[in-house]
């Protein structure tokens, strides 16, 4: 497995609760990696000579600010582009904003910024209009991250999108809150995983205890045990117990190979998915976790 990319959740705990969040990010919920964790991460990532994106995330990374600036500029300097994902609840004011930013300047080269009707009654929130005039000023480059209500349309507009546009993944949060919002297609149905590369990803997600996710809620290993390094040359997709039978025929075969119940209808195949993993997590703890991934606050 070769990366480009490594997502750093820098902590699940966000000041929001939205509805759609698949990594139920919330003002109850706990984990959040300490400033040591991030420069033995980045120090692990240098190793990867292909991987040259780092992206901090959550939660909300905006909530631990100096271990955010820290890590930004210590991936700086070691080489990698920087991106971070923020709701931009901080930026009150353009004022505000530029304040909040400027430690950024030169060191990062892409803020993105969520805003949808999930975090506010407007399509593009104050904050989030603040935060992109003062990175625009800073010469931080920005994009905006829009997921659209589901209805009953949805499955009709996908694919159909506007620009900057993506509809609802139905795991975490959105499986429970938001699943029976849509029209539901047949178990049967869903037999590739559409958004992720399993056999080849690409990019992982590192979870605030060090887990190393080929998906949200499916870790590999974990960099506190093995270096990112080995985890990617050992990592064979076909003998992962849970990678394995998506692979073979998405989350329908997770369902059959496992003999799990099931409903006759899901909202798509990230809600099969995320309902037969939780199912499996006792005979998987190791693999389908945190807690934190599957709601458990």
């Amino acid at each position: 497995m070769e990366l480009k990319g490594l997502h750093i959740l820098l902590t699940h705990l966000c000041n929001l609760e939205c509805d759609h969040c698949f990594v139920w990010g919330s003002p109850k919920q706990s984990g959040t990696l300490s400033l040591e964790g991030v420069r033995d991460v980045l120090s692990q990532a240098r190793e990867l000579r292909g991987l040259d994106w780092i992206y901090f995330e959550g939660g909300e990374p905006f909530l631990y600010y100096p271990i955010l600036v820290s890590g930004v500029r210590e991936a700086s300097r070691l080489g990698f582009r920087v991106g971070v994902l923020s709701n931009c609840y901080w930026a009150t004011t353009v004022e505000d904003a530029l304040e909040w930013l400027r430690p950024f300047a030169g060191l990062m080269q892409d803020l993105s910024i969520s805003s949808d009707l999930y975090h506010s009654s407007e399509k593009l929130t104050q904050e989030a209009s603040n935060a992109a005039s003062a990175a625009k000023k800073l010469g931080i480059p920005v994009g905006v991250i829009s997921i659209t209500q589901p209805d009953e349309r949805t499955k009709s507009r996908m694919g159909q999108l506007p620009p900057g546009k993506s509809t609802v993944m139905f795991r975490g949060r959105a499986a429970i809150k938001l699943a029976t919002s849509v029209p539901g297609a047949s178990w049967d149905q869903f037999t590739q995983c559409p958004h992720e590369k399993l056999h080849d990803p690409g990019r992982v997600h590192l979870d605030p205890f060090g887990g190393v996710h080929i998906c949200q809620g499916i870790r590999i290993g974990n960099v506190s045990r093995i270096r990112l390094r080995e985890l990617c040359r050992r990592y064979d997709p076909r003998a992962h117990p849970i990678v394995s039978p998506l692979l073979e025929g998405g989350p329908s075969e997770l369902t059959r190979r496992y003999d799990l119940p099931h409903k006759q209808a899901y909202a798509d195949a990230c809600h099969l998915c995320y309902e037969t993993r939780k199912m499996l997590r006792s005979r998987f703890p190791e693999i389908l976790g945190p807690d934190q991934m599957y709601g458990i606050m």
